[in-house]
């Protein structure tokens, strides 16, 4: 099979088996200096994606991913959310009524979100039902004020199912810029924990009884809360329904309310990543040291070379392909063990815990009490060709180096 000239030597120099052997040590460090490299960042990189996946399944499973309002309460809300229905991108809608509030028991106070649901509605739009730690979502029932609380709020205030709390709402009286505060008792029929911020300042109750907070006749909502299949297409398709509603309605979506905690989030993934690059750069560096040992090293075999007629960008091609296949393998090999190592990460985690008999990551201090991890092909890509690209670029100026070297000079002293 025919090879060209500078790939057959420049593959056999890396087999061969140099004189130096603090070379072929140097050459080997390379190797796995690369592939630890690569191997950490698609590591770390799925961690940051499965814990990025795991807060936005969380958080954005509790709040609406769109809401539609009026300038005025909703009474009809049930056509409303028929015809938000109407769009494929929709795939459950629920009433929705908020209220910012202070919890209070026996002289311990927090501020809250109160959200009013309609527990049969809001099990198609939350994962709330699936996040209960004591009682039901559909303990609350209308009329009778009871309250669902996180798992952070109920330890603050040591409540258990049936313990009261008091919830205060500021209230303006008509006719005055007076706002004064109404005091309203409610009864704890659940707990939740879904493992976030929410845990502690997320507090729910019956739509009805929210709308009796705000002195609203029964039936009238604030808003109609929609869950969408593709949650990124959230600014598009609520804007698109308001739009088609009439004036007077509009659209809120997560972006508005979420968007700031998963754009650091993003931020901190890049800048992770960036830092971790380094490593690979190191890897690099080591490349262009084995390879200048190597070019001083076969100094009589360039002479030769040259003499026989080989060109310059010939002798050049021999040491950047050697030093491409350095990167190559390593990054070949960090590849491989690191999405074998983050496609398994979790049960390995696990298994390791269990071994030890010690939790890593306790739900006591942890939003999670697992490590989560998702592998992303486009991040392998990436990686892969950063690792690539940077051998590359590191056997450039050694074998310049190597091109420039003079016969006559080499083979003096030979």
């Amino acid at each position: 099979m025919y090879r060209p000239l500078s790939i057959f030597i420049g593959t056999r120099y890396t087999r061969a088996k140099r004189r130096n052997q603090f070379i072929s040590f140097i050459s080997m460090t390379s190797m796995i200096g690369m592939g630890l490299g690569v191997l950490a960042m698609i590591v770390v990189l799925s961690v940051m994606n499965g814990l990025q996946d795991e807060m936005r399944t969380r958080i954005l499973g509790m709040i609406p991913h769109a809401t539609l309002s009026s300038s005025e309460p909703l009474l009809d809300w049930p056509q409303l959310a028929q015809q938000a229905l109407k769009n494929p991108q929709v795939l459950a809608a629920a009433p929705h009524t908020e209220i910012q509030g202070m919890l209070s028991r026996r002289g311990v106070m927090q501020p809250v979100l109160v959200s009013g649901v309609l527990p049969a509605a809001e099990e198609k739009v939350s994962i709330l039902a699936e996040h209960m730690q004591r009682g039901s979502l559909a303990a609350l029932k209308a009329g009778e004020f009871g309250i669902l609380l996180g798992e952070n709020t109920a330890r603050r205030f040591g409540v258990q199912l049936g313990d009261k709390v008091s919830l205060i709402v500021p209230e303006a009286t008509k006719g005055s810029v007076v706002i004064t505060p109404r005091l309203q008792s409610f009864t704890v029929v659940g707990v939740f924990k879904v493992g976030a911020d929410l845990d502690g300042s997320l507090a729910l109750i019956h739509v009805a009884d929210a709308a009796q907070l705000k002195h609203w006749p029964a039936g009238q909502v604030q808003s109609v809360r929609l869950t969408l299949e593709d949650l990124y297409q959230a600014p598009r398709v609520s804007a698109q329904i308001a739009a088609g509603l009439g004036q007077g309605f509009t659209a809120t979506d997560w972006t508005k309310t979420q968007g700031s905690l998963f754009q650091a989030m993003q931020m901190e993934k890049t800048m992770i990543a960036l830092l971790l690059l380094l490593i690979i750069a190191v890897a690099a560096f080591n490349i262009i040291s084995t390879l200048i040992m190597v070019v001083a090293d076969k100094r009589t075999d360039i002479a030769i070379l040259r003499t026989l007629g080989m060109t310059p960008g010939q002798v050049m091609a021999i040491f950047m392909v050697q030093g491409s296949v350095i990167g190559l393998v390593g990054v070949l090999l960090g590849g491989v063990l690191g999405v074998v190592l983050a496609a398994n990460l979790t049960p390995w985690v696990s298994a390791l815990e269990s071994l030890l008999g010690a939790r890593i990551f306790s739900g006591d201090l942890y939003y999670i009490s697992y490590l989560p991890s998702k592998l992303e092909i486009t991040d392998v890509l990436l990686v892969c060709s950063a690792g690539l690209l940077l051998s590359f670029l590191a056997t450039i100026f050694p074998a310049w180096r190597a091109s420039r070297t003079a016969p006559a000079e080499a083979m003096r002293y030979e």
